[in-house]
């Protein structure tokens, strides 16, 4: 099974779901979000996953870097290999499929549950959480997850091969998460960063056993596995 990860070059690590996808069989190419093939797509891949970024896919600074990825996201998908995208990747992905993204008025940070139709591909948690940008899915796009700020899980299959998104984070490690807030991302958001960092650390064994979970559901989903 080969893996396509897309993501920034400062921050490529996949967490608990790659490493899942690598229990399975799973060999990562890692991909420059930054500098994706020309030709849009990348050949043999059985999955493509988009991670997570800094980055605001609405913002006008990042256009380049974002109509690439949307471009490699429809020509994957089209090609016939399913995508999995977490938070800014999933913003990506519902652009992709025909909706949008914008910055929510407040953020969603630590551990959180969230409201699900589907416990397989969307289990309650609780999730890691950290973002400050919303999206809305495209009009063949299912919405099976939700929390008070909006869409949390998106699966599509109208593009050719199937595609799942997550607004949270199943992959975060819990040295991770504190890596993402001690680097001050979010700025002043009346967050307790002590907090959100023994959220992560007190989550870490649930969130791993979660993660792998869903991971499996993904790609059986998907068709991959």
């Amino acid at each position: 099974m080969r893996i396509h990860v897309v993501a920034d070059t400062a921050d490529k690590d996949g967490g608990y779901v790659a490493e899942r996808l690598v229990q399975r069989g799973g060999e990562i190419v890692e991909l420059d979000r930054d500098d994706l093939p020309a030709h849009d797509t990348i050949g043999d891949s059985d999955l493509v996953l988009l991670l997570g970024s800094d980055k605001s896919a609405h913002e006008d600074k990042w256009i380049e870097s974002v109509t690439a990825e949307i471009r490699f996201v429809r020509a994957s998908l089209k090609a016939g290999t399913p995508v999995m995208g977490i938070c800014y990747g999933a913003q990506i992905m519902a652009r992709a499929l025909g909706g949008t993204s914008w910055r929510s008025d407040q953020a969603e940070l630590g551990w959180a549950r969230v409201d699900t139709t589907d416990q397989a591909l969307c289990p309650e948690g609780p999730w890691g959480q950290m973002h400050r940008d919303v999206f809305a899915p495209g009009p063949t796009t299912k919405v099976i997850g939700t929390s008070w700020r909006g869409p949390q899980c998106i699966i599509d299959d109208s593009f050719g091969a199937r595609a799942i998104g997550w607004q949270f984070h199943p992959e975060v490690t819990p040295t991770t998460y504190e890596r993402w807030v001690k680097e001050g991302y979010w700025g002043d958001t009346g967050a307790d960063p002590k907090d959100l960092i023994r959220q992560a650390y007190d989550h870490a064994p649930g969130s791993r056993n979660l993660a792998h979970r869903l991971t499996d559901a993904a790609l059986s989903y998907l068709g991959v596995a």
